[in-house]
């Protein structure tokens, strides 16, 4: 198992070290290389619909997994706790099933977001739009 620390930016830097988890919470972007050591960046959005972030005691946690599948790599890991924790590799057929449960995840999260948006009243979404609008 390997360690990866936690450094939050604002942007992520053009050059990343090794074992850094860059995190940009202001952009909803965390950075590293592939701890596997082929040099790749690893970019993941951080939303509801693709990837969590959390910290305890300055130790990071991505979820869900990472899977690296365009790469020739093909690393899977997790990182969890400042650790990196070293999965499988997926057959191909897991890799489109996983694809398409992803998928199906940000349609429905997004669809709920529509929904709910459409539920407020007039008033509110004009309230909404004011207060986004103040510094």
């Amino acid at each position: 198992m390997e360690k990866i620390k936690l450094l939050k930016v604002e942007y992520l830097p053009k050059e990343l070290e090794y074992g850094v988890l860059y995190v940009s919470e202001e952009y909803g972007i965390a950075g590293h290389l592939c701890p596997c050591g082929c040099e790749n960046k690893i970019m993941t959005p951080l939303d509801p619909s693709e990837w969590s972030f959390r910290q305890i005691d300055n130790k990071p946690t991505l979820y869900p997994s990472i899977g690296n599948w365009q790469l020739p790599c093909r690393s899977h890991y997790w990182i969890t706790d400042g650790n990196i924790e070293w999965s499988y590799d997926w057959s191909e057929e897991e890799i489109i099933s996983g694809r398409k449960a992803e998928e199906r995840k940000r349609i429905t999260y997004y669809k709920y977001l529509e929904t709910k948006q459409t539920k407020k009243s007039i008033f509110r979404r004009i309230l909404d739009w004011f207060l986004n609008l103040l510094p």
